[in-house]
């Protein structure tokens, strides 16, 4: 069981991030409005706790005006599930190729449009375009989930939390970090980690995951690690590693009756 600090949760949608069992996400990632209508309804009928709209995969996202109201659209259609907005660049595993005033301009745009409940901002672009994406956000009462993928590898054990402390102290009011294992000692770093920042820094939610087939543990054990969240599929998984909701559910459930709490 892990303990630390207090944590400073994050609640959407009657919702709370960083309190009991991890919470699950669960990505949208169609291309056309039309295709993730039918997602998001079926997201809606497997009730995960919250929804990832990936917009960098929708062909529309050169258009600011019908990313907004795609966003309203999807919100309708998910009936209460919050939504998290996230546009990942290439740099980080996904498709969006924008410099970093486009970028700013994107995620401050759909916060001010009122139409998501989170937003996602990748920690390691320019830092005025992050504070830009920051401050809009918490100007709005938007939490934002400062995030970080490492594709190639897993960074050692102090690298990933000093990551992770890098941005709690930007602001963000959710930190996460996602890395690619080679071995079963990467994965024991990216938990060993985790559960380092959460008992000796962390005032906030983390997410983290070690992705791919050999990661999935760390999707499943976040709540005797420190993470407060795991991503789970409604049909094709938008990263390595993902599983279906309704078994991580009833993984998670396991781990929370046999009490793996975090303190």
């Amino acid at each position: 069981m892990t303990t630390g600090r207090a944590i400073k949760t994050v609640t959407v949608g009657g919702v709370t991030i960083g309190e009991g069992a991890p919470k699950i996400i669960t990505p949208l990632t169609g291309g056309t409005p039309e295709e993730l209508y039918a997602q998001a309804e079926a997201v809606a009928a497997a009730r995960p706790d919250l929804a990832e709209w990936r917009v960098d995969l929708f062909a529309g996202l050169a258009d600011s005006n019908a990313v907004t109201s795609t966003a309203r659209a999807l919100v309708n259609r998910l009936a209460g599930t919050p939504l998290l907005f996230t546009c990942r660049t290439r740099a980080e595993g996904g498709r969006a190729e924008l410099d970093d005033e486009a970028y700013g301009e994107l995620n401050a745009s759909l916060v001010r449009s009122a139409a998501v409940d989170l937003v996602d901002v990748e920690y390691r672009r320019s830092r005025p375009a992050v504070e830009r994406v920051l401050r809009t956000a918490h100007e709005h009462g938007v939490p934002v989930v400062a995030s970080n993928h490492d594709f190639d590898g897993t960074p050692p054990k102090d690298e990933i939390v000093a990551r992770l402390c890098e941005m709690q102290e930007l602001g963000a009011d959710i930190c996460k970090i996602a890395v690619m294992p080679h071995s079963a000692a990467d994965v024991l770093t990216l938990l060993d980690a985790t559960r380092a920042m959460r008992e000796e820094h962390a005032d906030r939610p983390l997410i983290t995951m070690a992705m791919g087939g050999l990661g999935l543990v760390s999707r499943l054990s976040g709540q005797v690690f420190g993470s407060a969240a795991t991503f789970g599929a409604v049909g094709a998984a938008s990263a390595p590693g993902q599983i279906d909701v309704a078994e991580l559910r009833g993984a998670l459930e396991l781990l929370d009756r046999s009490g793996a709490a975090t303190d």
